[in-house]
C-alpha cells in the first residue's frame, strides 16, 4: 500500500491532491480534538531552553518559503514533502492531517518537521534543519515530539528513507526506535519509529 501512494504522491500530482483532500477532511472529523489535546501537551512536555518548538500557521508561510530557499538544493534531493513555493506551503498549512511544525531560535525559523497523518492509522514524518544548526540536538527534540504525537494518537509512526541519503542514514545510526519494516523499489527503506520504554 505505502508503495502505492508514493508512487501516486510522485507521479500524479492531481490525483494525490484528491487523496490529500479526502483523507483530511476524515482526519478531521475522527481526530481533531484527540490531536488537539495531545499536541498542546507534548509541546509543554518540552524542555529547551535555547530553542522554540511549536505548531506553523498561515503567518510562518513565508519564513519557511524562505528558510528552504536558502538550504544547499542537493540537501533536499530526499526531502519533498510538497511544493516549496509560498502558494504551496500556505495551501499545506491548511490540510488538516498534515501537521507542520518548526524550530525558532529568537523568532528565526532554523527547522522544520511534520506528520502526516493517514486515517488507516499510520503516520509519516520528516524534518529539515537550516546547515548552520545541525550538530546541536534539535534533530532529537524534533524526533520526540513526532513519536509522541504519534505515538499518543495511536498511530504507526514510520518514514521512508533512501538508502543512498547517507546524512540521513547516518542520524539514524543509533536511533533505538527504529525498526526496518522492508525494502522498497528504488533504494528506499520503509521504516517505523517503535515505543521502546
Amino acid at each position: 500500500m505505502e508503495q502505492f501512494f508514493i508512487f501516486i504522491k510522485h507521479h500524479f500530482s492531481f490525483i494525490w491532491r484528491v487523496i490529500e483532500l479526502a483523507n483530511g477532511i476524515s482526519f478531521e472529523l475522527l481526530y481533531q480534538k484527540k490531536l488537539d489535546l495531545v499536541v498542546e501537551r507534548t509541546f509543554k512536555n518540552i524542555k529547551n531552553s535555547e530553542f522554540e518548538f511549536r505548531l506553523l500557521d498561515s503567518k510562518d508561510a513565508n519564513e519557511l518559503s524562505l528558510l528552504i530557499k536558502k538550504q544547499n538544493p542537493k540537501h533536499l534531493d530526499y526531502f519533498k514533502p510538497h511544493g516549496f513555493d509560498l502558494r504551496s506551503i500556505q495551501k499545506q498549512i491548511k490540510v488538516k492531517a498534515f501537521l507542520m511544525m518548526g524550530v525558532f531560535d529568537n523568532q528565526k525559523l532554523i527547522g522544520y518537521f511534520f506528520l502526516r497523518f493517514f486515517t488507516t492509522g499510520k503516520s509519516f514524518v520528516g524534518r529539515m534543519i537550516d546547515t548552520s544548526y545541525r550538530g546541536k540536538g534539535i534533530g532529537a527534540v524534533m524526533n520526540t515530539i513526532m513519536y509522541q504525537i504519534s505515538w499518543n494518537m495511536g498511530f504507526k509512526c514510520q518514514s521512508t528513507i533512501s538508502k543512498d541519503n547517507k546524512l540521513v542514514m547516518k542520524a539514524h545510526e543509533n536511533n533505538p526506535s527504529l525498526r526496518i519494516l522492508k525494502e522498497l523499489p528504488n533504494n528506499y527503506l520503509l521504516v517505523e519509529f517503535i515505543d521502546n520504554i
